[in-house]
């Protein structure tokens, strides 16, 4: 492994990047609110990564941005690159059924001993193929695969790139740094909410047991639940070990269910955390998937807090180990497609509130995250 020196993902993506409210970088392009009546999405509603609905939305934001994007010429084959087999095959899979495209995908994490790629066709009745790799490096392997099959990359191909731990903190190599900088920045957002009273210990207990696979039924896998709930352990409202106990019993099933349990018992949190969560029980109640709006401001800065924050002659390992690094691979697999003429775009589920600063932080000179300079870190 070798350091190829600070870049961004903007170097190879420009501003065509939307996260999860889906709302283009690129002021030139739709937004979902912009194509709802158009996709057939509700007003209110925004699609999460793996419904189908969102690959709508995908392809109408595509063909815009294709029609921007010399030479403009028709989409008519997708390549798309990722890191989980489940939520980006899944995603892959239904952008190219909606927009009508044969595809490939090349989906990585990184194993200490590797096996060789495994191709997997998405379904019988479809055009479209999984590359299943243990190594980053095999993008190169792909590429050689996609030529074999006379899939051609050229101005009729668009790649999507996923970004979290695929462009940026690379599964199996560096996910573990955009583990830590979410993890911090619960802490941090409980720890400033309770003062005084922040147990670190009992908070580090609740979190990484409520953080297991188990528990996802009740978390719904989703980070702003959890630190609520985080935060309401820690206002001594409930105590972990029993509200554990309800959970496995299946005696407090959802976290609709726990909220609701909250709001009665509201008025015995101190008041400062009283508002805080009527804040959060508001935008629960009207289906915002980030309700949690403090905790995805702290996201922001403990992402961005390890993006490039080491010296140039820092090891190999120290940069794996303590930054968010861009993984060389996609980036030169990206810089290629995209000089023979392919539209790249980047697609995240994380929030928009954890990806671009805040006004105020923006008039500071604070970045989105794909603008952000950080070490590229590849196979050499």
């Amino acid at each position: 492994m070798q350091s190829y020196g600070r870049t961004s993902v903007q170097e190879f993506l420009g501003d065509f990047v939307v996260f999860r409210n889906l709302v283009p970088v690129d002021g030139r392009l739709p937004s979902l609110d912009d194509v709802r009546e158009e996709v057939g999405v509700a007003a209110g509603v925004t699609p999460r990564k793996s419904e189908p609905a969102y690959a709508h939305a995908i392809v109408a934001m595509l063909e815009a941005a294709r029609r921007v994007d010399p030479p403009g010429a028709a989409l008519e084959r997708l390549i798309y690159v990722g890191d989980t087999r489940m939520n980006d095959g899944t995603a892959f899979a239904n952008i190219a059924t909606a927009g009508g495209w044969p595809g490939r995908a090349f989906i990585a994490s990184e194993k200490t001993e590797p096996c060789p790629p495994e191709i997997v066709r998405v379904a019988e009745d479809t055009a479209s193929a999984l590359f299943l790799a243990d190594r980053w490096a095999d993008l190169s392997q792909f590429e050689q695969f996609c030529e074999d099959q006379d899939f051609r990359i050229d101005e009729h191909t668009v790649i999507l790139v996923d970004l979290d731990k695929t462009t940026v903190g690379a599964r199996g190599r560096n996910d573990h740094v955009i583990n830590r900088a979410r993890v911090e920045a619960v802490q941090r957002t409980v720890g400033e909410l309770l003062g005084e009273d922040f147990d670190e210990a009992a908070f580090q207990t609740a979190y990484h047991a409520l953080n297991q696979s188990e528990f996802h039924p009740f978390t719904a896998d989703n980070q702003d639940y959890l630190a609520y709930i985080c935060l309401i352990l820690g206002s001594g409202l409930y105590r972990f070990e029993p509200l554990a106990e309800r959970v496995q019993e299946q005696r407090l099933k959802t976290f609709g269910a726990f909220i609701d349990e909250v709001n009665a018992r509201s008025n015995e949190l101190h008041p400062p955390l009283q508002q805080i969560h009527r804040r959060i029980y508001q935008r629960v109640e009207a289906g915002d998937p980030t309700p949690f709006k403090a905790f995805r401001y702290n996201e922001y800065r403990a992402t961005v807090e390890r993006m490039g924050c080491l010296d140039d002659i820092a090891p190999v390992a120290q940069l794996l180990a303590s930054e968010i690094v861009i993984t060389q691979e996609v980036r030169e697999a990206a810089l290629r497609w995209r000089a023979a003429g392919a539209l790249l775009f980047g697609l995240s589920d994380k929030p928009d509130e954890a990806s671009i600063p805040t006004e105020e932080l923006g008039s500071e000179g604070s970045l989105p995250i794909h603008q952000v300079e950080t070490h590229a870190v590849g196979a050499g």
